[in-house]
């Protein structure tokens, strides 16, 4: 079954689409909050523009006559389909994401100007889930695949919270295997040799190969580990960066724990269930409906945010809630 048709299969059936999409649903405790950021972050993009373009008021003490400061550059546009330079290949960099606004408002800009700077087609989309269930990475990543569309052919596993800063890491078509962009040697937190988080590559063959990842994990952490064993058990090798002098710099790591406490809570048999491998479950199973998609732009880089509705069997994994 193709992922257009296994996606028809799998997308529950839920109640009518609301009369007009909403980019961040009100059922969300800390709307309020996210709205205020939302505000202040495109308040703080439109001072900068009318700042820099001479618009806008100028500071106390400066002549209106001083040249103001020049204006950042726009992100650069994708290129033509017919553009040779760019190569045949489409990325998907799926983007799981929850009430982290103000690192997505650094994310998304950075990365269309570091991927189109490398001549990498690419689309973002955002996989913002809205229901009242615990964070599941892996569950967001799976319909972010299933979602992306028949124009991209593989697919970027990304953390909203790490920005390369070497130019030489490859983003390029994996096509020999999962190519591990944030490996051990180089990801400024995690070290083991096993490690597969953050940002990892896959052709989208070989991530349907793996079945997806796991949807069990509700929660903070080990979802990427499960995935490390289904790469093994399809048989493909996991490929890391060569040449890269950085070390632990070649990262920046935007996540402030003081602000932004991690779900680590293992609550019932998880405490258990987190170190098994789940041989049945990933992309034939997911389970979600989309509320909303909307396309926008953030500070001139285009992105699409896909509002997700994931659903929870509580007698198969009933710590996907606190209750």
């Amino acid at each position: 079954m193709g992922p257009a048709r296994r996606r028809d299969a799998l997308r529950l059936r839920g109640g009518g689409s609301p009369p007009l999409p909403r980019l961040f649903p009100g059922r969300l405790s800390a709307f309020p909050l996210f709205l205020l950021a939302l505000l202040l972050g495109f308040a703080s993009l439109l001072w900068l523009q009318l700042s820099c373009s001479g618009e806008g008021p100028v500071p106390d003490g400066q002549d209106r006559g001083t040249p103001r400061q020049p204006c950042p550059p726009p992100a650069p546009l994708q290129p033509a389909r017919d553009e040779p330079s760019w190569g045949p290949h489409r990325l998907a960099l799926l983007v799981p994401f929850r009430e982290r606004f103000e690192e997505l408002l650094a994310f998304v800009p950075y990365m269309h100007r570091f991927l189109s700077k490398k001549k990498i087609r690419h689309h973002i989309f955002i996989l913002n889930q809205v229901d009242h269930f615990r964070f599941n990475r892996a569950s967001l990543i799976n319909v972010g695949f299933l979602e992306s569309g028949n124009d991209t052919d593989y697919i970027a596993m990304h953390d909203v919270d790490l920005l390369p800063l070497n130019e030489h890491l490859d983003y390029s078509f994996p096509e020999t295997g999962p190519f591990h962009v944030a490996s051990p040697e180089l990801h400024p937190l995690y070290h083991y040799t096993t490690y597969v988080g953050g940002i990892l590559l896959l052709t989208k063959q070989h991530y349907e190969l793996c079945n997806g990842m796991s949807n069990r994990f509700w929660g903070w952490g080990r979802e990427d580990d499960e995935f490390y064993r289904r790469i093994k058990r399809a048989g493909l090798q996991v490929r890391r960066p060569s040449g890269i002098t950085t070390g632990y710099e070649t990262f920046q790591h935007l996540h402030d724990p003081a602000w932004r406490k991690r779900d680590q809570k293992r609550i019932a048999a998880q405490k258990q269930e987190q170190f098994k491998v789940d041989r049945e479950g990933g992309l034939n199973n997911v389970r979600y409906r989309i509320e909303s998609r909307t396309d926008l732009s953030v500070a001139g880089a285009p992105c699409t945010v896909l509002n997700i509705l994931l659903d929870c069997d509580t007698n198969e994994t009933p710590w996907c809630t606190f209750g």
